[in-house]
């Protein structure tokens, strides 16, 4: 498995207590595969991706990234695995207002110190796989809502992760725009063999995950095919 939780528990203080964000959850993606995760407002949705993407540390159970136990390591540590190994869909893009879609690309690969030839092949190849390769020129202003998405999902992309972890990614967009960025990124969870975790309110574009799942008080049920 390329990710794998097991009995994962997080609580947060509040006051004298604590609040379980998650309760002993368990969950295998493997790659090549769209896991989607569904539930209501504070559920726990949030929480759980958190902890897949190693931005923050469970009270109990193990993190494990294609291969790699995380309980342990320092902060260094994590920070180079996330560089080499996780992709992260954030809900708003936050392209960098002054750079080009294929140099908002170019930059996530140079910070690991990769080739300029390489990095600037690579961003034209992602761009023309998210159908965006005649806007690799265009800055984010230039470029509509689900156009700079799709920039936002080619990033996350560049370094080739083995987990991609994408966080309500229709939110801004309108249903058609949706479910168009829902099956792109099932297409590239395919194509690219990534293990994908999709958090999302949107249960109507659940057709296009493998297996879907659903967070309820920090708990989480068995998954099951949409199909």
């Amino acid at each position: 498995m390329s990710l794998h939780l097991t009995a994962v528990t997080l609580t947060y203080a509040d006051g004298d207590t604590r609040l379980t964000a998650l309760d002993e959850v368990s969950l295998a993606v493997p790659p090549g595969s769209l896991t989607a995760v569904v539930g209501p407002s504070g559920s726990g949705k949030s929480s759980l991706l958190a902890v897949a993407a190693t931005l923050v540390t469970p009270d109990a159970g193990t993190v494990t990234v294609d291969g790699t136990v995380t309980s342990g390591m320092t902060r260094g540590e994590l920070a180079a695995l996330r560089r080499e190994k996780i992709g992260i869909v954030f809900q708003q893009p936050n392209l960098i207002p002054s750079l080009s879609a294929a140099e908002q690309l170019q930059v996530m690969a140079r910070i690991d110190g990769r080739r300029p030839r390489t990095v600037r092949a690579r961003a034209r190849e992602l761009l023309a796989a998210v159908g965006l390769a005649d806007q690799a020129d265009r800055r984010p202003h230039q470029l509509s809502g689900g156009q700079r998405q799709r920039v936002n999902i080619a990033r996350a992309l560049m370094n080739d992760p083995t987990v991609l972890l994408v966080d309500e990614p229709t939110s801004a967009l309108d249903h058609e725009r949706g479910a168009a960025v829902i099956d792109l990124i099932a297409r590239l969870t395919h194509q690219q063999a990534t293990a994908t975790v999709l958090v999302t309110h949107d249960r109507s574009h659940l057709s296009a995950a493998d297996r879907v799942t659903e967070v309820n008080d920090g708990r989480l049920t068995h998954p099951t095919s949409p199909r």
